[in-house]
């Protein structure tokens, strides 16, 4: 008899690369996942690990008992969480990563409202770009997770996920008072090439909308400054040091000093949603907060995605 505990920690291995990695994952040493694996294959009587360097690589039959692994507990995930489950009555721990601004606009009041309901669910949060918080679900290491798709830059989901489509974000220029376009009603890309740019990291998906809105202009915006916290980039303005995109989602009030202008042609908007795996459609816990943060999101009048046509 094969021992499940053996066999997720194989599908760890696989999924993250190493065994120290699965160990990080699965919240126990390194020893404790060589020895789980040497179980597996005293069991199996199969070589599911080989040597490779410093590293390890999964064998042809490794490969295969991992894949079986997958849909094994897959299909146990799925069972726990449908079948075993309360439908009347969520319950245990929910891991939830999201980016920073969603925490702020959406998380945040979701867990002001578990509070006021019979829910016994207790509900943890990660913040993480998009790209990250994909990549926890799908290994299992987070249940449910808040992400954006910007116009500009797609976001990938794969297979054993689904995505659900929550509401739609839109980001202004924030311009110091003084500034010339301060008093516009509206800015398009060709009057911001000059300007100098504070900005989220490279490679995060923020930064990369700023970069493609001056895409086919033959320019890349002037960036001087980079950090996550947009509060910063809000305080740079205020500063008259330098421009700024900015979502609404969970922005602060800004200072008297700092103006919010839309640019348009093409308005710069992202589409906030939720991603959980597959074998966790029907979870009670899934459902309950995913209709708290529609409530959220309703009540915060962000407009709905429309269906396509």
């Amino acid at each position: 008899m094969i021992d499940i505990s053996a066999l997720r920690a194989l599908v760890a291995v696989e999924q993250h690369g190493s065994v120290v990695a699965a160990s990080d994952v699965m919240g126990y040493s390194p020893s404790a996942v060589s020895q789980q694996i040497k179980k597996l294959e005293k069991q199996t009587g199969v070589a599911v690990l080989e040597r490779n360097g410093r590293g390890v690589l999964l064998t042809e039959r490794g490969l295969a008992l991992a894949g079986y692994g997958r849909r094994i507990m897959g299909e146990l995930e799925e069972l726990q969480a449908t079948l075993l489950a309360d439908p009347a009555k969520p319950s245990g721990l929910l891991r939830l990563v999201a980016f920073s601004t969603a925490c702020r606009g959406l998380v945040g009041p979701m867990l002001g409202r578990i509070g006021t309901t019979d829910s016994a669910l207790e509900i943890s949060v990660l913040a993480e770009d998009p790209r990250e918080a994909v990549q926890r679900v799908a290994s299992g290491e987070a249940e449910l997770a808040v992400v954006h798709n910007w116009n500009s830059v797609p976001l990938v989901i794969p297979e054993n996920l689904v995505h659900e489509d929550l509401c739609l974000d839109q980001a202004d220029v924030l311009l110091n008072s003084t500034h010339a376009l301060a008093g516009r009603a509206v800015v398009e890309r060709e009057d911001l090439l000059d300007e100098i740019w504070v900005s989220t990291p490279a490679g995060a998906i923020c930064n990369e909308a700023l970069l493609q809105i001056f895409a086919g202009l033959g320019r890349v915006p002037d960036i001087r400054v980079y950090d996550p916290d947009f509060s910063t980039h809000i305080a740079m303005v205020e500063q008259a040091v330098a421009v700024a995109l900015v979502p609404r989602l969970g922005r602060p009030s800004l200072p008297p000093g700092v103006v919010a202008v839309p640019v348009v042609n093409p308005v710069q908007q992202r589409a906030v949603g939720i991603v959980y795996r597959k074998t966790m459609t029907a979870s009670p816990n899934i459902r309950h907060a995913v209709r708290l943060l529609r409530e959220v999101a309703a009540e915060h009048e962000l407009p709905v995605r429309p269906e396509p046509k």
